[in-house]
């Protein structure tokens, strides 16, 4: 239990610091990777993504892989979104029960568009070129309980975007905590997520011909030479939750749940949320996302599940969420999951 306390307060002090080291600056579209902020799991959206403090499916591994340390047996999870501006997004995740010594998961992250038509100011009607925009992030998780009350994990992420001819590509690591109190089980959570190396395009796009001293007559004209790129920083995110059971029967239960999530690209804000569960078979989510968020287009959303046995070995999900994005319209989401 001591140990317990330490990790706590060395999590929470970390947390801390980087909350005071953020708190004046604003940061909207100054980091690289946006789409690693895209929540998963229409779970957890129907929730409002107040979901680090809950984290009991394999989801876990995006919100807190301190939670996949509870799961007991094997499970696999795919979830699409038919994101803004006609955009795909897809995840896809895998958990491995390995007993006493823990749980390892691996994920695959992926945004992409349709081919899109190079246009200028010169040829306005196209070129009859293509360009295609996609990025995709690779994941290994493991996560491990050190008392009955108390568990860690984390995630080891490679990170690529490319946009036409340019691309760039990073390494990040989230770590995340899971302590469930003696009271009345509520559940606090904790993870650091996208903690990594920056990001900088490179690509035969920034190649240009430049003349090294256009003062010199007969000097060569076009020498090659690249274009520096900035560099840009992962979307780092500090989140806190509590998770408690108002009403847990054998038949049903109602969670209700409360992250605040303090990035560092933008203002901090709440996520609420609560799931009814009936029957271990049917569930109902409601949610309010970005709560105090400046600026912000989210709001409520609404969420529903079904699992059903298959056979005896075989845990069948399926679940959908709806979020409201307010003038830019809005998504649904669509997970499938299987526990065996």
């Amino acid at each position: 239990m001591r140990t317990t306390f330490v990790f706590l307060l060395v999590f929470i002090t970390v947390g801390q610091s980087y909350s005071q080291y953020v708190r004046n600056v604003s940061g909207v579209g100054t980091t690289a990777a946006p789409f690693l902020e895209i929540e998963i799991g229409s779970r957890a959206i129907g929730m409002g993504g107040a979901f680090v403090a809950v984290a009991d499916d394999a989801t876990a591994i995006y919100w807190n892989p301190a939670g996949l340390s509870r799961l007991q047996k094997n499970e696999i999870t795919v979830t699409h979104i038919e994101w803004l501006a006609d955009i795909n997004f897809d995840f896809a995740g895998g958990i491995f029960y390995l007993g006493n010594y823990g749980v390892i998961g691996v994920s695959l992250t992926s945004l992409s568009t349709t081919d899109m038509e190079v246009r200028t100011v010169d040829e306005p009607e196209g070129t009859g070129e293509m360009l295609s925009v996609g990025s995709m992030a690779l994941g290994l998780s493991y996560a491990k309980n050190l008392t009955d009350k108390f568990s860690m994990g984390f995630n080891t992420k490679y990170i690529q975007e490319k946009i036409w001819h340019m691309s760039t590509s990073s390494f990040a690591i989230d770590f995340g905590t899971l302590f469930i109190t003696p009271f009345n089980d509520i559940k606090i959570g904790m993870n650091i997520s996208n903690f990594g190396t920056d990001m900088m395009l490179s690509g035969r796009d920034v190649m240009v011909y430049h003349d090294i001293d256009p003062t010199i007559m007969g000097n060569n004209e076009l020498i090659e030479a690249n274009l520096v790129t900035d560099n840009w920083p992962l979307p780092l995110t500090f989140r806190a939750g509590v998770a408690m059971d108002l009403l847990k029967s054998r038949n049903n239960r109602l969670t209700v749940a409360v992250d605040g999530v303090h990035p560092n690209d933008n203002t901090e804000y709440l996520n609420l949320g609560m799931e009814y569960v009936c029957n271990n078979i049917f569930s109902l989510r409601g949610g309010y996302s970005s709560l105090f968020k400046r600026d912000s287009e989210e709001g409520l959303t609404f969420g529903a599940g079904i699992q059903s046995n298959i056979g005896q070995a075989v845990l069948l999900k399926v679940d959908y969420a709806y979020t409201n994005f307010s003038r830019l319209g809005n998504t649904h989401r669509i997970s499938l999951g299987m526990g065996f």
